[in-house]
């Protein structure tokens, strides 16, 4: 079933509501905005849209625009039934950040980047509806989730190139070369999330490995390739 923030990201993107859902080249797509790029709004993994991207950008001219949205963060709000009164409210002790499209761009390496492809991360403000469960159960959440919807878009961050990559991360702050514990350190994330950014870059060819330095894998920055000079 789709959720109210899936209808109201399509409507922010879209020129009018007639462009959504629309079929182009036999693939069914979210949106077309005024400029006439297709617009997909992927709340899923981004590894589920891959095949999908790879067909459409060697079928069509258009430019794809694959829009992640990343919830900052969540209001929960707990009703007495599906259409009953509220019953209690809270924020999310969860929060994220732009960062986090590394999780997802881990699944998305041998896609990104393409020419006529761009990867916006969405960060957002959203409100989860939810309904407690009569009956708790093992290893089941003990409410059912009835929709989602935005409430603000606080940050857009678009991915078009290694270099947009690059940007998202403090590299001023490591060496040469460096490891994922250096990493991790200057993003001040766990080192399992930093080894999943640098399988990002060495894969998309922004870094490439550097040797070892004890048991730990090094990477080095690749300098990206000199324009050649148009001779008249």
């Amino acid at each position: 079933m789709e959720t109210s923030l899936h209808k109201q990201l399509k409507l922010l993107y879209a020129s009018s509501q007639s462009d959504t859902e629309v079929s182009v080249d036999g693939f069914r797509i979210d949106a077309i905005a005024e400029n006439g790029e297709l617009i997909e709004i992927q709340h899923a993994s981004l590894g589920a849209i891959r095949d999908k991207t790879l067909q459409l950008l060697k079928q069509s001219r258009h430019s794809l625009r694959i829009v992640k949205p990343v919830i900052g963060r969540k209001k929960l709000v707990t009703l007495t039934a599906p259409d009953g009164e509220i019953k209690r409210q809270r924020m999310s002790p969860k929060q994220g950040d732009v960062l986090d499209i590394f999780e997802d761009l881990v699944h998305f390496c041998s896609v990104f980047p393409k020419k006529r492809l761009t990867l916006e991360m969405l960060l957002i403000d959203a409100e989860e509806i939810r309904v407690d469960r009569a009956a708790k159960r093992w290893r089941r959440k003990n409410y059912r989730c009835l929709d989602t919807g935005l409430l603000e878009v606080r940050e857009s961050v678009l991915l078009r190139t290694r270099a947009d990559m690059l940007r998202l991360l403090p590299m001023e702050h490591l060496p040469s070369p460096f490891d994922t514990a250096e990493l991790a350190a200057a993003m001040q994330r766990p080192r399992w999330f930093a080894q999943k950014v640098a399988y990002c870059l060495r894969k998309t060819g922004a870094a490439k490995i550097a040797g070892k330095r004890g048991n730990s894998q090094l990477y080095r920055l690749l300098k990206p390739p000199k324009s050649k000079r148009k001779v008249a």
